[in-house]
């Protein structure tokens, strides 16, 4: 993990290279910082804490259910899906920065940002999450992570979750797992507008292996984890390849799209529904019927391609295709669609052979993780 430092102190060298004027007013700070004071023309104040906090936070698979998280949909009709936690992480380091600089907000993400107003922040889950969190004094906020935006595993809103809770805890709060959830949903869905669902921000606060139910108008979210012998656990994990195949470069539209049809596809999201309780007692079952597990992915993938034109391409039909001459049972694109990871379900005497076929495509080990969004570092 790459961390950003950012050194609240000018070295003599540095001091030395230093105009004048900047050279005396540099010691004058430093001088006041040492008593416990900036001072200026812009007169006395108390030097702030300087707190860091790092969060860690899980992305997500999305086995069954993808589609009625909206709440289009569940708000009338009730929606769940199934998912799992794994060991994929995106990374938060968050600090109030040092009154030293000409600017007050240092972003690094994909791209590096330094400015002086919240509003003047183009990323827009940084930008409302501050202000959501009310962030008054400036901070620097460096974002890593193990797997590409746009892959279609809930990097988004891991993002979101994950800087909600380093805010929180840069305040000295802590929130609980449902809080933080149901704020992020609020900070993408109400206030940025983005065309997301529920489950990946659900996923990534609560971690885990978890059957997710949306009810009713209340939007209320129910999460009970799927009780499972490691030994079944294990035997899952086995028989799934995780396949990137490029990145999804238009969810949003995607997403949009599926959510506008949504009254013209109720009977395939029922199914798909229905598929979440299916796929629970196929698990609880023996595993030498898990293979029913993979013909189920089949079936979901089948009806999920038919909801938007642009939820496949025929790039996406043809990886698909070869997969499953080569021995996948079945299995799903996951996200809105367009790209990003394809998860197989392959019994280990296939695997071999997919994997020939598919060798032109990165491979990606994972496993499933319990863990949920949480501080790693913490220093006031």
């Amino acid at each position: 993990m790459i961390v950003s430092h950012t050194s609240i102190r000018v070295s003599p060298r540095e001091r030395r290279t230093l105009p004048g004027p900047a050279r005396s007013e540099a010691m004058a700070e430093l001088r006041a910082m040492d008593a416990g004071l900036v001072g200026g023309g812009r007169g006395q104040r108390l030097v702030q804490e300087h707190g860091m906090v790092i969060t860690r936070t899980p992305f997500r698979i999305s086995f069954f259910g993808g589609g009625t998280d909206y709440p289009v949909y569940f708000r009338e009709h009730g929606g769940e899906v199934l998912s799992t936690t794994i060991n994929k992480y995106c990374y938060i380091t968050c600090r109030h920065l040092p009154p030293f600089f000409d600017y007050r907000y240092r972003l690094r993400y994909s791209r590096s940002e330094l400015t002086n107003s919240i509003a003047e922040i183009e990323h827009p889950s940084i930008r409302e999450c501050l202000r959501y969190c009310g962030i008054e004094q400036g901070v620097e906020i460096v974002h890593t992570s193990d797997i590409p935006a746009m892959s279609g595993i809930g990097s988004s809103s891991s993002f979101t979750v994950g800087l909600l809770q380093a805010l929180y805890a840069l305040k000295g709060e802590m929130v609980t797992k449902r809080r933080l959830a149901h704020d992020a949903i609020h900070v993408e869905q109400d206030i940025i507008g983005e065309n997301v669902g529920s489950q990946d921000q659900a996923a990534a606060a609560f971690g885990g292996f978890n059957h997710i139910e949306f009810g009713g108008r209340s939007d209320g979210i129910f999460v009970q984890p799927v009780i499972l012998p490691q030994e079944k656990l294990e035997f899952l994990q086995e028989n799934l390849l995780f396949y990137f195949t490029g990145f999804s470069r238009y969810a949003s539209e995607i997403a949009g799209e599926q959510i506008r049809s949504t009254s013209e596809r109720l009977a395939e999201l029922r199914r798909m529904r229905e598929m979440v309780g299916e796929a629970m007692n196929i698990l609880c079952g023996p595993v030498h019927h898990y293979h029913e597990f993979g013909r189920l992915l089949h079936e979901s993938w089948m009806l999920k391609r038919g909801l938007t034109r642009l939820i496949s391409t025929s790039e996406i039909d043809a990886i698909y295709d070869v997969a499953l001459r080569a021995g996948a049972v079945g299995g799903k694109l996951c996200g809105a669609g367009g790209g990003g990871f394809f998860l197989f379900y392959v019994p280990p005497e296939k695997q071999r052979q997919v994997k020939e076929t598919l060798s032109r495509l990165l491979l990606v080990p994972f496993r499933f993780e319990s863990l949920a969004a949480h501080v790693v570092f913490y220093a006031n």
